[in-house]
């Protein structure tokens, strides 16, 4: 079959109804197709397992049908048939009315939002009219006050064909107002049969819930996350070149056995997240058998998730102790084994003894950390995912107090991929959300919430510097442990990086330092003696301590740290406490002095000034530092070596 028969979502539509009330023989009478498949099926005639058949209506259209078992031992089956449909054929017949399993079929389609429903009246041919009429009213009054009130209710006789052309033009009035229930994006099939077709290997069944599906696509397996070749696919029980969102699928699978691939597992893309241990979710408290009962917080419930049931414990948020029936809360439920849960995700909880069930609801965040105590912010991310608004739910994640979120970060959070998740953080920077880092490594935050960071860092250097006074400064890696261990790499840098830019931090021979300490004040001192060695370099008049301070635009003190940090180094030779002379020309000074006592003996101050070639002003401080010194004594008014 060419691909585009199938090129658009379809309709997956969904038998509910009690044990015995004819759902399998009305969708063969239906299909021609008996979905009963099993010989247990057939020796006990009830439906144990899914069955699917494929349905024609008037105008065109084709469903697909999932026959699910009416049995109140086989209702984690049922859920799992419902799980993925747009809209169910809830089956009752009229000899027997609406029984418990009819009622817990119901809740069921109610908690996992299956938008409409059509009623079947089987076995009319074992009434009469006025039961039939009378019958109809029931189910009416029974449907008035939940979401399925304006359903129609067609009597049917499957086995002489009554009502079905009725009922088939019901179904084709819902298809034509209906929309899939899921969408594109990540590819998901929750897997309801696996079995081994001999001379192809392992095959896969479900209803594909999202993306599409080709033959030579490489997918995994979750919750395992075992990766397979899809060999073929089939709709229908025939080969398409590729299968749409809301279709029923059959996938050959290579490379992998019936041990790797089981019901309740998951097909997904290669990109989609990991199963999850927790999630959090919008969860509605509804007892079929007991609307007096409460739901505490803390209780051991049975989680019904695609074609799985794992036991979990819930947690109602901020405090919750319980729930009365039909009320509604935040939760998290902790799972005791993990599930292949994301955002928009329906789910139903049963009681885990005696088994029923007793609600369900919506999953708002499948990744989340472990939390009960919400704070301001993951109410308005769970706020805003309760809506649907991811953009809003993005920005409340982001703006969470002193939060550095990397693309990774934002996708888990929103059940996104990371493209999708970089787009829309992309939308929402402006005035108070910022990108930092490379487009490789894009990192979002608050401009508030990076700023703290950057004076974090600044405050540890100088407390550093405080207690480590000849150090020059600290290891990218050891400031960051010692101001910011809660962020990561990435998300340090990003700090780091304001602060490098406003200038409070200043990095040098591979280390950090602030602006006013370590490193960074000693290169900066070193730049100040620098310039103060240019002012004396090779002159007999250097400038004064003032004339340097003016000069270099510095306060008096670092002109005379200068001037230090000059003789240290060898540089220059103090004088007094206001006059440094360029080593080499003190040199000088020092052999005219010399050479001019050798050759005329004891001599005057006035006559070394002129051996010198210096003003009075500067020839008495040398001469005062050469007596100091031991280079010349003076006799009264007389100088000798």
């Amino acid at each position: 079959m060419s691909t585009h028969e199938y090129n658009e979502p379809s309709i997956v539509i969904g038998t509910a109804g009690h044990i015995d009330h004819g759902k399998s023989t009305l969708v063969q009478a239906l299909t021609g197709t008996d979905p009963d498949r099993l010989v247990e099926e057939k020796r006990r005639g009830i439906t144990i397992e899914l069955g699917f058949a494929r349905l024609d209506l008037p105008g065109g259209a084709s469903v697909g049908i999932v026959d699910v078992p009416g049995h109140e031992k086989f209702v984690r089956q049922m859920i799992a048939g419902a799980t993925g449909i747009d809209a169910a054929i809830l089956v009752v017949a009229a000899d027997d009315g609406i029984m418990p399993q009819t009622r817990e079929h119901l809740a069921v389609l109610r908690l996992l939002s299956v938008p409409q429903i059509v009623v079947a009246l089987t076995k009319c041919d074992m009434v009469d009219e006025e039961w039939v009429e009378f019958m109809s009213g029931e189910i009416h009054a029974a449907l008035a006050c939940g979401p399925y009130a304006e359903a129609e209710i067609i009597p049917v006789a499957a086995r002489e064909g009554r009502g079905l052309g009725e009922l088939k033009t019901a179904l084709a009035n819902i298809v034509s107002k209906q929309q899939h229930a899921h969408h594109e994006g990540f590819l998901r099939m929750p897997i309801d049969r696996s079995f081994t077709v001999k001379g192809a290997g392992t095959v896969v069944t479900g209803s594909l819930w999202s993306g599409t599906v080709a033959p030579g696509d490489t997918v995994r397996v979750l919750p395992s996350g075992k990766k397979t070749r899809v060999r073929s696919v089939q709709i229908h029980g025939e080969g398409v070149d590729a299968a749409f969102s809301g279709h029923r699928v059959a996938m050959n699978l290579a490379d992998v056995s019936r041990d790797d691939v089981r019901p309740g597992d998951f097909i997904t893309a290669l990109d989609a997240p990991n199963a999850s241990d927790r999630f959090d979710c919008e969860l509605t408290y509804f007892d079929c058998e007991n609307a007096s009962s409460a739901l505490e917080s803390g209780s051991t419930v049975r989680v019904a998730h695609g074609t799985k049931e794992v036991f979990g414990r819930m947690l109602f948020m901020d405090g919750h102790a319980k729930l009365k029936q039909n009320e509604q809360a935040t939760a998290q439920i902790r799972l005791d084994e993990p599930l292949c849960v994301l955002r928009g995700d329906r789910f139903v909880i049963r009681a885990a003894t005696p088994v029923r069930v007793i609600g369900g609801g919506r999953v708002l965040a499948g990744h989340p950390r472990r939390r009960s105590i919400l704070s301001e912010s993951d109410k308005a991310v769970l706020s805003s995912l309760a809506c649907d608004d991811v953009a809003a739910a993005a920005q409340a994640y982001i703006e969470e107090p002193n939060a550095i979120r990397t693309v990774a970060d934002i996708a888990g959070a929103l059940d996104v991929s990371e493209a999708e998740a970089a787009r829309i953080a992309k939308t929402i920077v402006g005035k108070n959300i910022v990108a930092a880092g490379s487009d490789a490594d894009l990192l979002f935050a608050t401009k508030q919430t990076l700023q703290r960071a950057a004076s974090k860092i600044a405050s540890t250097l100088l407390k550093f510097h405080a207690t480590s006074p000849n150090e020059l400064g600290m290891p990218k890696a050891a400031l960051n442990h010692a101001a910011l261990p809660s962020l990561n790499g990435t998300r340090f840098d990003a700090a780091l990086a304001v602060a490098l830019e406003k200038g409070d931090v200043v990095s040098m021979d591979g280390v950090l330092s602030h602006a006013t300490a370590g490193a960074a004040a000693h290169a900066r001192a070193q730049e100040r003696a620098n310039a103060a060695f240019a002012l004396l370099e090779g002159t007999l008049t250097p400038p004064f301590a003032d004339g340097v301070t003016s000069s270099l635009n510095c306060t008096k003190s670092e002109a005379y740290a200068a001037l230090g940090d000059l003789e240290e180094q060898g540089r220059a030779v103090k004088i007094d406490r206001d006059l440094y002379y360029d080593a080499a020309v003190f040199n000088k000074l020092v052999e005219a002095v010399r050479a001019h006592i050798e050759a005329k003996g004891p001599s005057l101050a006035t006559d070394l000034k002129d051996a010198m070639g210096v003003s009075r002003k500067y020839a008495i401080p040398v001469l005062e530092a050469l007596d100091d010194r031991g280079i010349t004594k003076r006799d009264g008014d007389l100088r000798t070596l």
